[in-house]
């Protein structure tokens, strides 16, 4: 006589006391037993029905990786990377350890900009770590390389991967009948990945490229296809863009205009360019601006949206698109030969300016025009006031110079402290120059001895324990020592402070010995 599996399970759950098979018999220590034996023969039958499995084709050999191999402190310095990537304390107070989770992004990147490939039994917790962490999946998929990809291939965990467009990345221009296969039958990251690839070194074979599927492709891929050609933008993407502006998707109609506005050049600037002109002049007191008082079927057909947002004025909002879209280079001239500078000075009447200088800023980032940008920043205001509530200075400092860029936002920190410059310090080049890294520690030296609580500057701690040179450790570290609070100060915010530069030092004496192992200076 046999019992069913699922009573035996549920006499194991419950206990023989209390429910006990028809086949177990004898005291509580034979009915345990008679239980176990019942649930062995129980397996035995089950196994012995179980039919063999087909044996599956075996998977393919992933594409050989002939990127050089870590130097070993730097395999291991990885391991301890990946084994402490969820680490970190949590809330305001994060101690004086650095975080070695913020570490892992640095330590990717160096990697990958130096060539190396990653070791194979690290593959798995990389793929595990850049899965739980969107902002690791560019660099950790480019570390992983061929290998990384054929793993993902048999772990549905690690689906992401496929998405990334790794074939599109690696795909060799030099071969035309490989390149078209994948794009006409790729997945879409991998198109995506194959048009930005070939975009810097062959503009017009990728436009090509894209012409030829354009029509066949869903609006929300048309639009991502569109964005890649900032890359490289020239007179000869005209025609095509100029044939977008009349697309199905008001996206695509937008992201067209935008990027024919961006050619000083081409028909669509010059219609932007007069009807720009037709509303701002130079009178006799200054500027005059006449915004339109309608958006006409044309205005729409180049890109100009009808409709405000919240808030906003219709002409205003009007004004602002034409102007931002019209090439820079017509404004000289309407104003009777001045340069940006000069043109920025010049009053504007019945409190147009807001608008008008806002537009420009735009119109300064979308054309890259260095000289405007410079003539709307002007110099860091010199005395400690807000910034001007005109354009975005973040956006104007990203086209300078990356040297000038720096030297600007440190003058402004000397002047303003760190309250106003959060965005600013975002867009300088890493590692932050010599004298904005001591601009940074310099105010946050200043915020400690005014009394204020660390936490309000979270932030900018944050960015430079990854933007400051490390060689900078020296100057933070005689900082963590335990100041004497201020009799006005918050209570408690010494301890907080020094916690905080001792974490600073830290983090820039580890990133200092994580370039060096990665160089292959420390063994």
């Amino acid at each position: 006589m046999s019992i069913g599996w699922d009573d035996l399970v549920g006499s194991a759950l419950l206990g023989t006391e209390r429910r006990r098979p028809a086949i177990v018999a004898g005291d509580a220590d034979e009915a345990a037993a008679g239980l176990l034996d019942a649930a062995a023969a129980g397996v035995v039958r089950r196994r012995a029905g179980v039919r063999p499995g087909v044996a599956r084709e075996r998977p393919p050999l992933a594409a050989p990786d002939t990127r050089p191999a870590l130097p070993e402190a730097a395999r291991r310095r990885l391991g301890r990377l990946l084994a402490d990537r969820t680490g970190g304390g949590s809330g305001n107070r994060r101690g004086s350890a650095p975080n070695l989770a913020e570490l892992l992004p640095q330590w990717l990147a160096e990697a990958v900009r130096l060539g190396y490939g990653a070791p194979d039994e690290l593959l798995p917790a990389l793929l595990d770590a850049a899965r739980a962490r969107t902002d690791l999946r560019a660099d950790a998929v480019a570390l992983a390389g061929p290998r990384g990809l054929w793993l993902a291939g048999l772990n549905p965990d690690w689906k992401f991967v496929l998405r990334s467009g790794h074939r599109g990345l690696t795909a060799a221009p030099e071969d035309p009948e490989a390149v078209r296969k994948l794009w006409e039958e790729g997945l879409f990251a991998e198109r995506v990945a194959l048009l930005t690839r070939l975009r810097p070194a062959d503009p017009a074979g990728a436009l090509a490229l894209l012409e030829s599927t354009w029509s066949g492709e869903r609006a929300e891929d048309r639009l991502m296809f569109l964005d890649s050609l900032r890359v490289g933008l020239s007179a000869a993407d005209e025609p095509f863009l100029e044939r977008a502006l009349t697309d199905r998707s008001r996206n695509v109609r937008s992201t067209a205009a935008e990027l024919l506005s961006a050619l000083p050049d081409s028909a669509l600037a010059g219609r932007m360019a007069d009807r720009a002109r037709s509303c701002v002049s130079l009178g006799p007191e200054g500027i005059t601006v006449e915004a339109p008082y309608e958006c006409d079927a044309a205005m729409e057909r180049d890109g100009v949206a009808p409709k405000p947002p919240n808030g906003r004025g219709e002409r205003a909002w009007w004004l602002g698109q034409l102007v931002d879209a019209a090439p820079l280079s017509a404004w000289p001239a309407r104003f009777g030969g001045r340069g940006p500078a000069e043109i920025i000075a010049l009053p504007v009447l019945d409190d147009w300016k807001p608008d008008l200088h806002a537009a420009w800023c735009r119109a300064a980032v979308r054309q890259h025009d260095t000289e405007w940008a410079r003539a709307l920043l002007g110099p860091p205001p010199a005395q400690a006031s807000p910034v001007a509530a005109v354009g975005d200075p973040a956006k104007l400092l990203s086209i300078l110079p990356e040297a000038e860029r720096a030297a600007w936002v440190a003058d402004f920190i000397a002047t303003h402290g760190l309250s106003e410059a959060f965005q600013m310090l975002g867009v300088c080049a890493v590692p932050w120059t010599e004298a904005l890294g001591r601009a940074v520690v310099d105010a946050l030296d200043i915020a400690r001895d005014a009394g204020s609580y660390p936490w309000s500057f979270s932030g900018v701690m944050g960015l430079a324990e990854r933007c400051l040179d490390p060689g900078a450790s020296e100057q933070v570290a005689v900082l963590s020592a335990a100041a004497e609070e201020p009799a006005d100060g918050s209570p408690g915010a010494g301890a907080y402070w020094s916690e905080a530069f001792q974490r600073l030092t830290g983090t820039l004496r580890l990133r200092a010995v994580m370039l060096a192992e990665l160089r292959g200076a420390v063994t």
